[in-house]
């Protein structure tokens, strides 16, 4: 891997241009560098979780976890042709959704987000994940990507649905779900 900032501000980036890890420069609009934003977003929105989990939660580790495999996914975007993200890293999401999804009752109806400040943090996590995969899709079309990639995040936005499930349930609370005649 290239070289690390040692100086933040390299002034370099003031003509509107980013350099990719490749040396190339890009503009700081281009559909890569937004994809790469959204990681950037999301991986501080599960930042956001964790400062509200009590550091021995269950699902602390994993969204530290997330945390790097979400810089995994960013590398492999600023790095074309890197194998930086695993194939199993989104079985292991599956996994986990499964064991997660055994101790809640079934979905009968779209719920409003809250329940929890944590399971709040989930939520918009997960919409900033929907989004992030709207992007990948934008530039899957015009550089196509691998497409693990675009599982892995189909699959993570589904993990911190189930997840803010899971910790609504746990700290005892109550789901809302969507009155459609409220409206």
């Amino acid at each position: 891997m290239g070289y690390r900032l040692s100086k933040i501000y390299t002034r370099t980036g003031d003509d509107g241009t980013t350099g990719l890890a490749d040396g190339s420069r890009v503009a700081k609009d281009d559909m890569r560098m937004e994809v790469l934003g959204c990681i950037d977003e999301l991986s501080s929105a599960l930042g956001m979780i964790r400062c509200e989990l009590a550091d021995d939660h269950h699902l602390s580790p994993v969204l530290r976890d997330i945390q790097h495999q979400l810089l995994n996914l960013g590398g492999d975007l600023a790095m074309p042709g890197m194998l930086l993200l695993s194939e199993t890293v989104t079985q292991e999401l599956e996994q986990g959704i499964d064991r997660m999804n055994e101790t809640l009752p079934p979905l009968k109806e779209f719920i409003l987000a809250g329940g929890t400040r944590a399971a709040a943090a989930c939520h918009l996590a997960r919409a900033i994940a929907r989004r992030t995969e709207r992007r990948m899709v934008s530039l899957n079309r015009e550089q196509p990507l691998p497409p693990r990639l675009l599982r892995y995040m189909n699959r993570l936005s589904d993990w911190l649905f189930v997840a803010s499930r899971q910790l609504v349930s746990l700290a005892g609370g109550q789901e809302i779900q969507w009155d459609r005649s409220n409206g």
